[in-house]
């Protein structure tokens, strides 16, 4: 099965933000990533609820939501009720990650956790099970554009056995300078889904760099 790409709209035009959606529309994209930032769990502001019921309004395609935000079970609901089919949490934010889990899969969404660059898969060990897809950060959580971080393809590689040892079906999603260089490593590392922002909207050709994503086995 090829790999998942979730173009990540951080790094759209956000003056032309249907446009933008109705290209990712066109594309062999797989999900639509939508960065949720608070500007007090990462120091920077993004967009909320009401942008993310506006992209929903347009997109064809699932809306994979993360949260980069404090307190996110105040949030879950208003969320799905805007369109997120995955919504991921966290770990760094979640005093109570299994009921955080369990909170999002009540309301009928995928259950997604996102650890930052200094946490270790070794943590998610007792919820793997629990959850539907971890998101890798491979750069520091709250601005596009930034370096891939190394050391990442070890974290998935240790991640993947992790899963497999404990029979989960979860799915790994990598987030943060993916390119066409990396890209290939980390799906022989393990990787199931690639977030490109700032890779896909600033490419020439955005739907022709997508396809060319896709086509790493």
């Amino acid at each position: 099965m090829s790999v998942k790409i979730a173009p990540s709209i951080l790094a759209s035009d956000f003056a032309n933000l249907q446009k933008e959606i109705e290209m990712l529309n066109a594309s062999e994209a797989d999900y639509i990533h939508v960065d949720i930032m608070d500007g007090v769990f990462v120091p920077n502001i993004s967009f909320g609820i009401p942008v993310t019921e506006a992209v929903n309004k347009h997109a064809k395609k699932p809306l994979d939501v993360h949260l980069m935000i404090v307190n996110p079970d105040q949030y879950l609901e208003a969320f799905k009720n805007a369109g997120a089919e995955i919504i991921s949490v966290h770990y760094e934010a979640c005093d109570h990650l299994h009921r955080t889990l369990q909170g999002i899969k009540q309301l009928g969404c995928k259950a997604g956790v996102a650890i930052n660059p200094h946490t270790s898969v070794e943590l998610l060990k007792d919820v793997i099970k629990d959850i539907d897809l971890v998101c890798i950060m491979s750069v520091n959580p709250g601005f596009g554009g930034q370096k891939f971080i190394e050391n990442t393809y070890k974290k998935v590689k240790r991640l993947k056995e992790i899963i497999i040892e404990s029979g989960a079906q979860t799915e790994i999603e990598i987030d943060g300078g993916v390119n066409q260089k990396n890209a290939g490593m980390l799906r022989e590392a393990g990787a199931d889904v690639l977030v490109a922002g700032s890779f896909v909207f600033s490419s020439e050709d955005p739907i022709a760099t997508i396809k060319e994503l896709k086509k790493i086995q």
